[in-house]
């Protein structure tokens, strides 16, 4: 079956500042496959890479057509995938005196198919989300869910996830992780979720991407993508009694990465 997500040989580094010196690498060579159906964990230091990976796959950065597909699309030339992905980072834009439920009935008008509906419904349920809510008014924590909210609204068959649950309560982003893996399993949407919060994730996720700092000049590299229970080091520190695995194995890699440098 033909991977979700496919990069082959990415060269990418962002545009030199005018009159500046050109930007090291991100990426040289790099090679990386998600499978469909997947819940990707996408792991790594800051800066090594996460956020301009998601970007890349989201069509949010030019790449050759070959070097980035998405559902055996092109990720940056076919803009039908814009109907197909869903990336939900970092930034929520809308900052004015908008009222949840005036965006759902422009998004979700009287008469839009009942799945839409349900959806929606199931969405507000999830997130707790108050159709009243006016956008200038929320705390961060209630913005981020009105922008998972929108930003899983219409079903995808791939969901980009840029660390968007730092912000949620304990509670919110149980519900959320679970809306995700009843997705996956029901419809066979993949997930790639990158964050540094990995409490309860080994028993949601199938599959780990650990990305690591490369030689300079050389871009981030790939140290491990691979089905969750296939990963020795974690079988070996379940079986050493360790609480958290997930958790102390990324620990762990962080500080062999750290000492290295």
């Amino acid at each position: 079956m033909e991977p979700a997500i496919a990069v082959r040989g990415l060269d990418f580094a962002y545009p030199a500042p005018p009159g500046g010196a050109p930007s090291a690498p991100i990426f040289r060579g790099f090679d990386w496959s998600v499978p469909a159906g997947a819940r990707c964990l996408l792991l790594g230091a800051n800066g090594v890479g996460k956020t301009t990976l998601l970007r890349l796959v989201a069509g949010k950065h030019l790449a050759p057509p070959d070097a980035v597909r998405v559902l055996g699309r092109p990720a940056f030339h076919d803009t039908g995938l814009v109907h197909r992905v869903a990336f939900v980072g970092s930034h929520f834009p809308l900052e004015v005196d908008v009222v949840v439920r005036e965006i759902l009935e422009r998004r979700c008008p009287p008469g839009c198919p009942a799945d839409r509906v349900a959806r929606r419904d199931a969405l507000l349920d999830t997130l707790q989300v108050g159709l009243d809510w006016h956008l200038h008014r929320l705390s961060s924590g209630q913005r981020r869910r009105v922008q998972l909210l929108l930003g899983l609204l219409e079903p995808a068959e791939v969901v980009l996830l840029d660390e968007v649950t730092a912000d949620l309560d304990v509670l919110s982003r149980s519900d959320l992780l679970r809306f995700l893996k009843d997705d996956s399993e029901r419809r066979g949407t993949t997930v790639v979720y990158a964050t540094h919060v990995l409490d309860g994730l080994t028993r949601w996720a199938t599959h780990l991407c650990f990305l690591s700092p490369g030689e300079p000049g050389r871009g981030a590299r790939l140290r491990r993508m691979a089905p969750l229970d296939s990963v020795p080091e974690l079988a070996a520190l379940r079986a050493a009694g360790s609480p958290a695995p997930l958790l102390d194995l990324c620990e762990r890699w962080l500080r062999e990465e750290r000492a290295s440098r």
